[in-house]
């Protein structure tokens, strides 16, 4: 019981402000909060069980440098996807991209690498107990991400849908551009390639705006 309440404080001291919580508090002015809640949920249960069976085992395989920046990448293409405009309906169509797995993928991607993934393997090592931390940090996790949710609902509800989708796409590309910086060793931040960056960045959401939408 003690590992379980340490790791559920704990993790929702760390999420308080942390990206995955703003990122809960983005997707929920698009999606239906069920929608964002139940894909936080299976997230967090694998990337947490993930992190206190083979968390260490896997950053001795793969840095955990290749980790963040990929993570990063994946919220430029996030940023970049929200611009683009899923309608809300297509979660009920097959042919459309699925809200619960945009909102699964998004935050297990987030969570790789990050301080509360990291704090459940240390948790883990400290109490001995996998099953108890596993639930406490996901019960944290689901504590912290639901406060985020609540007030993407109710912004949601006062925003214009074009002020939210352009708002939701700027921090998904901020997050991935701080990751970056954060992941990538110094020689590669160089003016050249900051800027060829932001070009690119620059030159992709103009292509999703100038291009037609194609309905289903």
């Amino acid at each position: 019981m003690v590992a379980f309440i340490t790791a559920m404080v704990f993790v929702i001291l760390a999420e308080m402000g942390d990206k995955t919580q703003l990122l809960a508090m983005a997707f929920a002015t698009r999606y239906r909060w069920q929608t964002v809640m139940w894909g936080v949920f299976v997230a967090t249960i694998f990337n947490h069980l993930l992190a206190v069976v083979v968390g260490s085992y896997l950053t001795e395989v793969i840095p955990v440098q290749y980790i963040e920046v990929a993570a990063a990448l994946s919220f430029i293409i996030f940023g970049l996807w929200t611009i683009r405009g899923d309608e809300l309906t297509c979660e009920k169509e097959k042919n459309c991209y699925s809200p619960f797995w945009t909102v699964a993928i998004a935050f297990f991607i987030a969570e790789m690498g990050d301080k509360t993934q990291l704090a459940t393997v240390a948790l883990a090592a400290q109490f001995n107990s996998l099953v108890p931390v596993w639930m406490g940090t996901t019960t944290g996790m689901m504590i912290a991400d639901g406060l985020g949710i609540i007030i993407g609902v109710v912004l949601g509800r006062k925003i214009p849908e074009q002020v939210i989708k352009w708002v939701s796409a700027v921090v998904f590309i901020l997050f991935g551009l701080y990751g970056l910086y954060a992941a990538l060793p110094a020689h590669y931040l160089t003016v050249p390639n900051s800027v060829g960056l932001l070009v690119l960045i620059v030159g992709a959401m103009y292509y999703i705006i100038k291009k037609p939408q194609t309905v289903q």
